[in-house]
């Protein structure tokens, strides 16, 4: 594949709903040169809500899984397959010569190495600081650290202060790792590595609230230590693309590599606001551009949590909305009832404002620029009930009255919503 392939892209996240695919999906979806694709296990995720054309796999673990990928792929012309979990990062380089688009990522060897802690760790010590590993047969220092060697998050990560629990967590659940405790602050650095020139961007962020195991919170640091120490990892474990490493200062408040992985983190989206998008450099460099990073540097804090996404089961023709107390809120636009507005204009749906305003309407809608986004306006008077001005059977309306969404509803048989329900009709899937 060369830059001079066709474009739109068409790229494939397996599997779309991990928080790794989901920045995938913030990334690219308003990119014009990608066109987005998920796979995935058939059990309820937040794939089918954020990407339109999502399909179900089976699990990466079974046999067919790879012959089913193909088939999308065939089926759907994709050229790139962005892996999206580390045990899909894992499978798919194993069989990539079998694959038959580009899998994007570091070579096979590097994914065999970074899956697994111990073997991390052996790769890269002596040139960057790596926790000490405490033998099964010794009597440890503690407390100890305890997590799987090939895990993700902080899955079965837990710190152990006695022998005896040491012995029964160690007993019931192999497959651990037993390491020095690290009770200093934790940094994620993001990283980007081009296959001719190598790596190309370093930042570092300290993870300042982590909940099971994924980056809640964080804020940029800059220490040149983090340079050196991706220069290191790179040149002992040749990256290509997106990747990052995470360390934590020990006892000394020496900083001590936790693990190195070769994909997207969720939060990269804090590098991504400041002008590096990581997942469409990633497309970029696969495709044999000379890709080049210009970042800024802000003061710009990242804080992720839940988020709501809806499907709805019913279709709409038309929107009939209010004006005060619902589209202008204490003399502002509410901004995101007007992007669901736009998104109905986006769809080509009627978009009708039914208003009790009294004070000259037109001046108001220009003074917050609203004047252009309807498709009619009417004045309603205090004795008309605006059901009568509702021609479609299937429109919806939304007003912040009770009352008169009341009237609506047993006048019209329509569907109606007050102004903190319209996050139900928006559609997140790119």
């Amino acid at each position: 594949m060369t830059s001079g392939m066709r474009r739109p892209w068409r790229v494939l996240v397996i599997p779309g709903g991990t928080e790794i695919g989901l920045e995938i999906n913030r990334a690219l979806r308003d990119c014009k040169e990608v066109d987005l694709y998920s796979a995935g296990q058939d059990l309820p995720s937040a794939s089918e809500f954020r990407f339109k054309r999502h399909v179900s796999m089976p699990p990466i673990s079974d046999d067919g899984a790879i012959a089913a990928i193909n088939a999308i792929i065939e089926r759907n012309e994709i050229d790139f397959v962005f892996p999206a979990h580390d045990d899909v990062i894992l499978a798919l380089a194993r069989h990539r010569s079998s694959i038959k688009a580009r899998v994007l990522g570091a070579e096979p060897r590097i994914c065999e190495i970074t899956r697994f802690k111990s073997r991390t760790y052996r790769a890269v010590a002596g040139a960057v600081k790596v926790p000490e590993v405490v033998s099964s047969e010794e009597e440890p220092h503690f407390p100890v650290f305890v997590k799987p060697d090939r895990g993700q998050g902080s899955q079965g990560a837990r710190r152990i202060d006695d022998i005896e629990t040491l012995r029964t967590v160690c007993g019931q659940e192999p497959g651990l790792i037993v390491t020095e405790f690290l009770p200093g602050d934790e940094y994620t650095v993001d990283c980007f590595s081009s296959k001719t020139k190598g790596l190309i961007f370093c930042r570092g962020r300290q993870r300042t609230r982590v909940r099971s195991g994924i980056s809640m919170q964080s804020h940029p640091v800059d220490d040149p230590v983090f340079l050196d120490i991706a220069r290191s990892i790179d040149g002992l474990l040749p990256m290509t693309g997106a990747w990052f490493f995470q360390l934590k200062r020990d006892r000394h408040g020496v900083l001590t590599l936790l693990e190195v992985a070769p994909r997207i983190a969720g939060a990269m989206a804090l590098s991504r606001v400041t002008g590096v998008n990581f997942p469409l450099l990633t497309i970029y460099d696969a495709a044999g551009f000379d890709v080049g990073v210009e970042a800024f540097d802000a003061d710009i804090e990242i804080s992720r949590s839940l988020d709501n996404h809806y499907r709805i089961g019913f279709e709409f023709s038309a929107v009939y909305v209010d004006l005060d107390d619902t589209l202008i809120v204490r003399d502002q636009v509410n901004t995101r009832l007007v992007r669901f507005l736009y998104q109905c204009i986006n769809d080509k749906k009627p978009i009708h404002l039914l208003t009790r305003h009294r004070f000259d309407l037109d001046a108001t809608l220009r003074r917050h620029r609203l004047h252009t986004i309807f498709d009619s306006v009417r004045r309603v008077d205090d004795a008309t009930c605006k059901s009568e001005f509702i021609r479609e059977p299937d429109a919806i309306f939304i007003d912040d009255s009770f009352s008169e969404r009341q009237r609506v509803a047993r006048a019209c048989g329509i569907k109606t919503f007050d102004s903190s329900a319209v996050e139900c009709l928006l559609d997140e899937r790119a």
